[in-house]
């Protein structure tokens, strides 16, 4: 939801600079040129767009996975109409924290919190594809990290930590790329965190039926176009939480190489927030045995369609936008017009993803128990699954 808050004159998707000059320096920076702009605004985009389309993949596999580690959370018509709630009060809890604490200090606790969460994360994400480069006679040796409470039957398990050497190797790589960030900030390093984040959320995130997708677009849609255009509260955070949450690409590339500093934004929120609803399309299509996946290319094409609306309102505009004001109603108004056309609104309404793949899925409901692997630990650190964990297959399946 951030995408477009932090605009400070710009014609940038969001913020002009992650950290917002002001006064002289603001007045002293060039404005972007127009080949400046429209390389970041179509970098941005395509960052966008992969998270979605290959989360939405690796949600099938992982909707169909019998490895309870490694099973979604789904996320119910009540966790949805609370969501938009429970998201102000975090917006303004950290409205008010950054007016009233420092703000150099609320981003160093930010920066470390974000560095490990970033790492498993990241790490998730690379698991698959680097499965691939290990040789069939590598020495892959199993590790278990048990931590519980209490004793007999009262006992409960806090940690249990299963992974195997291919984990550590992952687990390493991530690493290098969060001490660069911890370090230097870089927007590289962001980004890439920013896409395992997105990635992560749009796989493991699941909707159980559209009905509840449109809710959660909807009250979104209230949230975003009210802090965005009601306060400046969004704004503000925006521009002060220094955090992988958001996508940036610099507008003055050409001229100043990878040093550039005039950065265009884009939330993870506008990503992974429409991205579990084309997810959730994706898993209809399947339903239906048809072997087309028409309701996911429609909602794809309607994201690029919302997206670019965006961009080119705040353009004209040169004024921040709640980028969900364009893109639910092209995410959920696409599909629909579709699913009339082919007559095939009851279907999508009464179809319950938790019913059909996901017998199982626990509600996002509980607060964590950190278990499974690191394919499954940056998840479970945020959520809990409430059945018993199992050791994850050492290759989890890709896309």
């Amino acid at each position: 939801m951030e995408e477009a808050a932090a605009q400070n004159g710009s014609a940038g998707p969001g913020a002009s600079s992650s950290a917002a000059p002001s006064g002289a320096a603001a007045a002293a920076r060039p404005p972007a040129t127009p080949e400046g702009m429209a390389l970041a605004y179509g970098s941005l985009v395509l960052m966008a767009l992969l998270p979605i389309f290959f989360g939405a993949l690796r949600s099938v596999s992982c909707a169909k996975s019998k490895n309870s580690s490694e099973m979604p959370e789904t996320i119910t018509s009540r966790d949805a109409a609370r969501f938009p709630i429970v998201a102000s009060c975090t917006l303004l809890g950290l409205y008010l924290f950054f007016k009233i604490f420092s703000q150099e200090y609320i981003n160093l606790l930010l920066s470390m919190y974000f560095f490990v969460l970033g790492i498993l994360a990241l790490s998730h994400t690379i698991s698959p594809m680097m499965n691939r480069f290990f040789p069939a006679n590598f020495p892959n040796k199993q590790y278990q990290l048990l931590f519980t409470q209490g004793s007999g039957e009262s006992k409960e398990e806090i940690v249990n930590y299963e992974f195997d050497t291919k984990d550590l190797v992952c687990l390493a790589l991530s690493s290098v790329v969060g001490v660069w960030y911890l370090l230097r900030k870089h927007w590289i390093a962001n980004n890439l965190f920013g896409l395992a984040f997105s990635l992560n959320g749009v796989e493991l995130l699941h909707l159980n039926n559209v009905s509840t997708g449109c809710i959660l677009l909807g009250g979104l849609f209230i949230y975003d176009v009210f802090w965005v255009f009601g306060t400046n509260v969004m704004v503000t955070v925006a521009k002060s939480f220094e955090a992988p949450i958001k996508l940036v690409f610099p507008q003055d590339l050409l001229e100043k190489g990878l040093e550039a500093d005039n950065f265009a934004m884009l939330g993870l929120g506008d990503i992974v927030i429409p991205g579990i609803f084309i997810a959730l399309l994706l898993r209809f299509d399947i339903s239906l045995k048809k072997n087309t996946h028409t309701y996911f290319y429609t909602s794809f094409v309607a994201y690029i369609f919302g997206l670019g609306l965006t961009i080119f309102i705040m353009h004209i505009f040169k004024h921040a936008q709640p980028a969900l004001l364009y893109l639910v109603p092209a995410c959920i108004g696409f599909p629909l017009l579709v699913a009339l056309v082919k007559g095939e609104v009851t279907e999508m309404f009464s179809y319950e993803s938790s019913a059909e793949i996901l017998p199982h899925t626990p509600r996002l409901t509980h607060f964590p128990t950190v278990s499974g692997s690191p394919a499954s630990l940056a998840d479970s650190m945020q959520q809990k699954l409430s059945c018993p964990r199992r050791r994850r297959q050492q290759s989890p399946s890709a896309m």
